[in-house]
């Protein structure tokens, strides 16, 4: 009890003596304030980034390995004259090998793109027709918004059914009744049956497996009404690309599969594919790799950071060191009077942790402002997570300690005789 009365009468000390020399002792914690705040700020814009991106990669499914067809280097085309014909990427043979031989699959969705001009009424929008299977909306779940997915029916039955992306919906639609209108997709025509919300982009950083102007259709309806070889005119020159399959969504039983299963399919697709016309994707690799940048990302900005707070801490050593030299007659008469040692020490320590204390308070306040005015200005995510607030007044409190210690012993280690000869 009379610990803690002595503590608290301590404390009071040091606001007093503060807070005579207002100015000073402002400027002083101005350092520590910058610090923390910027260490706060820093760690929220990182944190936000990071989150942004392994919330993308996670939405690929970590059971996921994606496949996708890839246009070979000219070198390895061939072919002259003003007609060529290109064949390359991944082939039905692939999707039927892949789940007939590999143990560890459970599912395999392929998808076929082509591009197409949607129309409805007078409205117009470029879209990517993907044909597909009904499976594809489990391994790439997205929200139902309205109406329903295709299902095996529509397959079976060859249906001209779409289900079309939100962004897409709005852009065609507008405020025409959504389920049951028909859309005419190139030359063809679907009744739209569901719509979904798309989380794919072109902005970005990880591209997932759908789009924002995506229209998914039965594969095999793609198939009959599209086919599987595209023309491009271009300079007098006229170019046929033949690609059945552009894209494979390989799932794996186990989490523990996947990685075995990447390996399994690339030398699968170097044998068949010796043009180096495909591409793997391992979403959970991509996970580790992301988390790992994360952490990696943390220290380094956490550390440029810190630079500030050990510059505030400086700033409180000098002040300090000022303050005992000012206040030698002080320490002399406190001396004389029966103060020991480690009260001198205690006092000039609770004046530098009153300061760091209060510098770091005010910085975790501007530290929480500055990521929502980021935000707001700049539209950049941003996380403010708790351990980065504790970390950070911690480390004022910390840097208050370290740098107020050797004035406080060197205050404590005056003789009090010539302190109190002190002019």
């Amino acid at each position: 009890m009379i610990a803690g009365a002595r503590l608290v009468r301590e404390v009071k000390l040091g606001v007093k003596t503060l807070l005579l020399h207002k100015l000073r002792s402002f400027l002083t914690m101005l350092g520590v304030v910058f610090g923390v705040a910027s260490v706060v700020a820093m760690l929220a814009v990182g944190e936000g980034a990071s989150q942004e991106a392994l919330e993308q990669i996670r939405k690929l499914g970590s059971n996921n390995v994606l496949i996708s067809s890839m246009k070979p280097p000219d070198d390895q085309i061939g072919g002259t004259g003003r007609v060529r014909m290109i064949v390359y990427g991944l082939a039905y043979d692939d999707e039927r090998r892949i789940r007939d031989t590999m143990p560890a699959v459970a599912r395999v969705v392929p998808a076929k793109i082509v591009r197409k001009e949607g129309r409805l009424g007078e409205r117009v929008l470029d879209l990517r027709v993907v044909g597909t299977t009904p499976e594809w909306f489990e391994l790439v779940p997205r929200p139902v918004l309205a109406g329903r997915v295709l299902t095996g029916l529509d397959r079976e039955r060859g249906a001209s059914a779409a289900v079309l992306t939100e962004y897409g919906a709005r852009r065609l639609l507008a405020t025409a009744n959504t389920i049951g209108q028909v859309l005419r997709l190139g030359t063809q025509y679907f009744e739209v049956v569901g719509i979904v919300q798309s989380e794919g982009g072109q902005g970005s950083s990880v591209q997932t497996p759908d789009q924002e102007v995506d229209a998914y259709i039965p594969i095999n309806v793609a198939r009959d009404r599209f086919g599987d070889i595209a023309t491009k005119i271009s300079a007098g020159s006229r170019e046929r690309e033949m690609v059945e399959l552009h894209q494979l969504i390989v799932e794996a039983k186990t989490l523990a599969d996947v990685e075995p299963l990447a390996a399994g399919l690339e030398r699968m697709l170097e044998r068949f594919h010796p043009k180096k016309d495909t591409r793997i994707s391992v979403p959970l690799a991509l996970l580790r790799q992301a988390e790992a940048t994360k952490r990696t990302f943390n220290i380094v900005l956490g550390s440029i950071a810190g630079i500030s707070l050990l510059v505030g801490g400086i700033g409180i050593m000098n002040i300090m060191l000022a303050s005992v030299t000012e206040r030698t007659r002080e320490i002399g008469v406190r001396r004389a009077i029966g103060a020991k040692r480690r009260q001198i020490v205690a006092q000039f320590l609770i004046e530098t942790l009153v300061l760091s204390s209060a510098g770091g308070l005010l910085g975790v306040a501007v530290g929480l402002a500055i990521p929502r005015a980021i935000t707001y200005a700049a539209g950049m995510p941003t996380v403010v997570t708790a351990w980065s607030v504790a970390l950070a007044f911690g480390i004022s409190a910390g840097v208050g300690i370290v740098f107020g210690l050797y004035p406080a012993v060197r205050a404590s280690r005056l003789d009090p005789i010539e302190a109190l000869r002190h002019a």
